[in-house]
């Protein structure tokens, strides 16, 4: 197993950090290692906000409710970003190109384009001996984190990235069995995978009753089924829309 392997496989989330923060040059050598990820036909549809400002930092933390949105050394946010390629229309195809952009197409391709590029960044900044945390509870007020980083039509907030060096060192949580995750040649049906996601909740419980702080009762299907039964971040879907995506 070469270093690469090993430190895919000893990630952790890094919820706490030490009082100091990255330098530009740390800075510019995520970002750019974030760039060189792969990108569909180039398009490159994302755009990293760099956050410093320790009041933007407090707004963000009052629509994550998280600790470390505020307490940590650099947060990045990204961004789906179709509006530099609105800029670039001419004016002859301008309704084909918009109606390219507000295809649920080229949604996903701005959402895939900036979770590849921010695994990237992780991956870089862990090598760096920095930890990392992704921040989706950015996404609790979508509305207001749109208004706070004035992003304009065809740039929606996804998910923000906090980056520091570590204050802790937490377990690492296991992950579904591969039996469940890997499927060969066509989709495995539910009742094969049934008893490997038994296993995995055993594990789960295990983990959570041992794990160094804190400790509870649960399960992964417990999770689940809790998470999927609230209905949360509705106001998502309207908001993309008014952004002029995911209307065809």
């Amino acid at each position: 197993m070469n270093q690469i392997i090993e430190a895919l496989l000893d990630h952790r989330s890094i919820r706490k950090f030490k009082d100091k923060k990255l330098t530009e040059e740390q800075i510019h050598t995520i970002v750019k290692a974030a760039q060189q990820a792969s990108t569909s036909s180039n398009v490159m549809a994302y755009t990293i906000i760099g956050v410093k400002d320790e009041h933007l930092k407090e707004e963000l933390y009052n629509v994550s409710g998280h600790q470390h949105v505020k307490d940590n050394a650099h947060m990045f946010i990204f961004c789906g970003d179709l509006h530099r390629i609105n800029h670039l229309d001419n004016p002859e195809h301008n309704q084909h190109i918009q109606e390219n952009l507000e295809s649920t197409e080229q949604l996903i391709v701005a959402t895939v384009d900036a979770a590849l590029a921010a695994q990237n960044a992780s991956i870089a900044a862990e090598s760096m001996g920095l930890g990392i945390c992704y921040i989706g509870s950015l996404r609790n007020d979508i509305n207001r984190v749109n208004e706070l980083l004035e992003l304009p039509e065809y740039v929606i907030p996804l998910f923000g990235l906090v980056v520091g060096y570590p204050d802790h060192m937490p377990d690492i949580k296991p992950r579904l069995p591969l039996e469940t995750i890997y499927h060969e040649d066509k989709y495995k049906p539910f009742a094969k995978q049934q008893k490997f996601i038994e296993a995995y909740d055993n594990e789960m419980s295990n983990y959570y009753k041992t794990r160094s702080s804190n400790t509870k009762a649960d399960t992964w299907s417990d999770q689940m089924v809790r998470k999927f039964s609230n209905p949360t971040r509705m106001d998502v879907t309207p908001f993309i829309k008014s952004k002029n995506l995911n209307k065809r």
